[in-house]
């Protein structure tokens, strides 16, 4: 199933109180791979924007004055995310905010689009309880390098949520084919992590010069248990 690994950024934290969505950022992944698609973009809230959630994004009303209203970009957003899988870290938030949008724009709940749901603080709870599972959190478990995020972004903070995802889903040991920005920033991350020595990789196949010194050595080995077999 195609998943769409999804985030927002708003004026604050209640839409029952009047707080809209001021980002919108989703990340298109194929299997286990990022496909390189992604839709983003800044929304003009037609508010002011609490000043707690300015300090934590960086956005002001007046840097979105210039911006499309939700209303302008729900139909390209409605069928970027038709029939995928949404992958939101702390789902119940966004998508009170996503079906506040839809209702104001004229659409149905965001239920009706995507084919399912699934929160990832909830999966990384299940994996790791009582312990801190916020995205900095998994991404310092998990080795993902996060120094960029000095701010909340809907796209980076999207991108990131990728790496936690495909982490808590089994792991990056599967191959992951990540688009070659992100899986730079994982693999020094991770590696970061480690403290261990970084040495290039060789070939798998012996060289010549291995294999007569393999043999070389093999004759030094007195009735080897492999051979009586």
């Amino acid at each position: 199933m195609r998943r769409i690994v999804l985030d927002t950024e708003t004026t604050g934290l209640e839409p029952a109180e009047g707080h809209r969505i001021i980002e919108l950022a989703c990340l298109e992944l194929d299997g286990r791979r990022a496909t390189g698609r992604h839709f983003h973009r800044f929304v003009n809230p037609g508010r002011d924007i609490d000043l707690a959630a300015t300090q934590v994004h960086g956005m002001t009303a007046e840097d979105l004055a210039d911006k499309p209203k939700f209303a302008d970009i729900a139909d390209e957003f409605l069928e970027f995310v038709d029939g995928a899988e949404l992958l939101i870290h702390n789902a119940p938030f966004d998508v009170a905010f996503l079906d506040l949008e839809l209702g104001f724009a004229g659409h149905m709940v965001s239920s009706a689009t995507y084919a399912k749901l699934t929160d990832t603080l909830a999966l990384a709870r299940d994996m790791f309880p009582g312990k801190r599972n916020s995205l900095d959190a998994l991404c310092e478990r998990f080795g993902i390098d996060n120094s960029s995020r000095t701010k909340h972004g809907a796209l980076l903070d999207s991108e990131l949520l990728a790496e936690v995802y495909l982490e808590l889903s089994g792991g990056r040991q599967r191959d992951l084919g990540l688009a070659p920005e992100i899986a730079t920033q994982v693999v020094a991350g991770a590696l970061a992590a480690t403290g261990l020595p970084v040495r290039p990789a060789r070939p798998h196949a012996p060289s010549a010069a291995e294999l007569a010194a393999h043999a070389e050595f093999l004759k030094q080995i007195s009735e080897p248990l492999w051979l009586a077999a």
